[in-house]
């Protein structure tokens, strides 16, 4: 039974919680105005009734004093008889009394009416006592009266003691029917009050029902539905079945507009999708790293770039930390400037310059931005730009070197030749004929050691402009011999051997004559500038041999210059063509500005194709590279209607075949 009481106790309670607190005030003010009502009502009822108790007391005291004074002789005369006749006639003539009894000076009963009468009363021989009030006075002359409820009604007993000439004869007891139009109503009042009372909170319980089914409910429904939608959840719907009512059309108004927030939103996501897809696309391309962390300094995307140089998955970007997975040397210079953006306390860009060791060794440049929202006032995530710039480094290096190895090539003939000409200009009637033939010589050789240099930087900066050449049929005799002619006098006197290979019936190579010479030049004079005494410089020309691997090969004529030099070490091999740099700054000093295989580099690289080379040291080098066969315009034409001849020579730098491998090397000839 308790747990019974109790769930009807929660039931009630959570049904309590379920109206608004309109209605809850709503349903107190119906109590508190129905209680005041009905408080009121009972309140008048109350009043009544006390009226007509008190109109029942005196109606009671006035016929009891009457009936006594005219009944007191009778019971002094002991007249019975007529006691009764005139108790009964007097009963009768009023609806009023309910009973009558005499009792003598000791209480007991000697008449009553209506349950007893003289007859009776002879004929019993068990007499009755009467009960009087505790109160009852027998001194008193005025009647007693009181009102008790009986099984039969409320009613009034007025005691009134029997006198005459002064003697107590006894006492007159009278029951007093209420006045019954006062009592019909007051109860008619009462029953209506309380019907009242039941029928406003019928009413209020039946409002509050129909409140909740048809109203709060809906409303409930509509503010889940609100704060569904406020939380992002478009596919929110209201099933209510309603009418044509204001909370109908409502409800159909909320549908119709969680229906197009939906729409909207798909269609926002799609477009978002459409754009981060193309946002990514174009970070994951581009060739510098680049690296969005949020605010909890949690990388949100990464590209292949950035993964790359810190050894990322490309997949997918590190969890946790940022700073746990970059390398030690940024993690030491960018964790204060990290967490300083991820609080706000510095929103301009910086830059960091930071060397890396491991796994290779190489320097990047690091820059820092924050990303706000639209107020510019909260981070939202902090966006890292990766760029490696060890290339850029090594240039500058080598740019400050060629810089200071220029200055001092262009210084040293220049002050030859002032201090010549100073001496000439002071001292030329001092000098005898032959020491002023020698001077205007070493000004004239210095003037062209001074054009010299000067002609290379014009060179590689003409190369490097994209100046358009014109590449017609070309004889490779023609460069070869004009070079050896040109060397031939440079290399009796360093007592080096100039050596001519050339297979015959070569075809004719797309090239320029002037370009070619230019290499041929440089490549021939680096061989007898590193070459000893008793050396030797060869220059082959031969058809590509074609290979399983290489079949189009065989559409080339390749071209070697070997000698029998120092050599370059294996880990200059790499940067041999890269401008300003110079090999023999590691092993001796000798004149240039490390500019010649750069611009030969540029020359084969018009002529579409590369360089290569194969060296050791102490023993010497060999430079080849590859020019395509010239092809006349008509069977150029028939030409493209097979494509499989052509050659892609860029691809062909690792699986190149070794000139040594198909003819034996400068070393092997001499």
């Amino acid at each position: 039974m308790v747990e019974l009481f109790q769930k009807i106790r929660i039931l009630i309670a959570d049904w309590w919680q379920d109206f608004t607190l309109q209605t809850r005030l709503m349903a107190a003010a119906t109590l508190v105005v129905s209680l005041i009502m009905s408080s009121l009502t009972f309140w008048a009822v109350n009043t009544i009734q006390l009226d007509a108790r008190l109109n029942d007391t005196r109606f009671g005291r006035d016929l009891g004093l009457l009936l006594a004074s005219n009944t007191a002789p009778l019971v002094e005369s002991q007249k019975l008889d007529e006691l009764a006749l005139f108790s009964r006639r007097f009963m009768e003539s009023t609806s009023s009394i309910r009973y009558m009894l005499y009792a003598n000076p000791d209480g007991y009963i000697f008449f009553g009416i209506p349950y007893a009468d003289t007859a009776v009363q002879n004929s019993l021989t068990l007499s009755r006592r009467m009960q009087l009030p505790d109160n009852y006075v027998k001194s008193v002359d005025l009647p007693m009266v009181r009102q008790h409820l009986t099984p039969a009604g409320e009613v009034t007993d007025v005691f009134v003691p029997l006198k005459a000439k002064g003697n107590y004869l006894g006492v007159l007891a009278l029951g007093i029917n209420p006045n019954p139009t006062v009592v019909a109503s007051s109860h008619l009042t009462r029953d209506v009050t309380i019907a009242v009372f039941v029928c406003i909170w019928v009413m209020v319980i039946l409002g509050a029902v129909f409140n909740a089914l048809t109203i709060t409910q809906p409303i409930k429904e509509l503010l889940t539905g609100v704060k569904n939608i406020a939380a992002g959840n478009f596919k929110q719907r209201i099933d209510l079945s309603r009418g044509g009512d204001e909370l109908g059309e409502l409800i159909q108004s909320f549908n119709y507009m969680a229906e197009r927030l939906e729409r909207y939103e798909e269609q926002n996501i799609e477009e978002l999708t459409a754009e981060k897809a193309k946002l990514e696309r174009l970070v994951s391309t581009i060739a510098d790293g680049a690296i969005l962390i949020d605010a909890n300094m949690e990388v949100v995307l990464a590209n292949t770039a950035a993964s790359r140089i810190f050894g990322w998955d490309t997949q997918l970007p590190p969890e946790g930390d940022v700073l746990q997975h970059l390398p030690k040397e940024v993690r030491v210079q960018m964790t204060q400037p990290l967490y300083q953006a991820a609080k706000g306390d510095s929103s301009e860009s910086q830059e960091f310059r930071i060397a890396l060791t491991e796994p290779i060794s190489r320097t990047i440049r690091v820059l820092l931005n924050s990303v706000l929202d639209q107020s510019g006032e909260t981070v939202k995530g902090i966006a890292l730009t990766i760029q490696d710039i060890t290339r850029e480094v090594a240039l500058n290096a080598a740019k400050s070197q060629f810089i200071s190895n220029i200055s001092h090539e262009l210084r040293t003939p220049l002050f030859n030749i002032k201090s010549f000409i100073e001496t000439l200009y002071e001292y030329g009637d001092d000098l005898s004929d032959r020491e002023r033939q020698e001077f205007l010589e070493t000004a004239n050789h210095e003037t062209d050691r001074l054009t010299r240099l000067v002609n290379d930087v014009l060179d590689l900066s003409r190369l490097e402009s994209n100046r358009g050449y014109q590449f017609n049929a070309l004889d490779i005799h023609q460069p070869i011999e004009q070079t050896l002619r040109t060397y031939k006098l440079n290399a009796k006197d360093k007592e080096i051997e100039l050596i001519q290979e050339i297979e015959d019936g070569l075809p004719s190579v797309l090239g320029n004559y002037d370009l070619m010479l230019q290499v041929f030049g440089n490549l021939v004079g680096n061989g007898l500038k590193f070459s000893s005494p008793g050396g030797c410089v060869a220059i082959r020309a031969y058809r590509a041999p074609s290979t399983v691997d290489h079949p189009d090969f065989a559409g080339t004529v390749r071209i070697e210059i070997a000698d029998t030099g120092i050599g370059i070490a294996p880990e200059d091999q790499d940067a041999i063509f890269d401008r300003f740099h110079r090999v023999e700054n590691r092993v001796h000093t000798l004149e240039g500005t490390g500019l010649g295989l750069s611009i030969v580099k540029n020359i084969i690289s018009k002529h579409n194709s590369r360089m290569y080379l194969v060296s050791e040291v102490g023993i010497g080098t060999t430079f080849w590279f590859d020019l395509a066969v010239y092809e006349p315009p008509v069977a150029k034409a028939e030409s493209l209607l097979e494509p499989d001849t052509n050659r892609d020579l860029e691809n062909d730098k690792e699986d190149a075949i070794s000139p040594v491998a198909v003819q034996s090397t400068p070393q092997e000839s001499t």
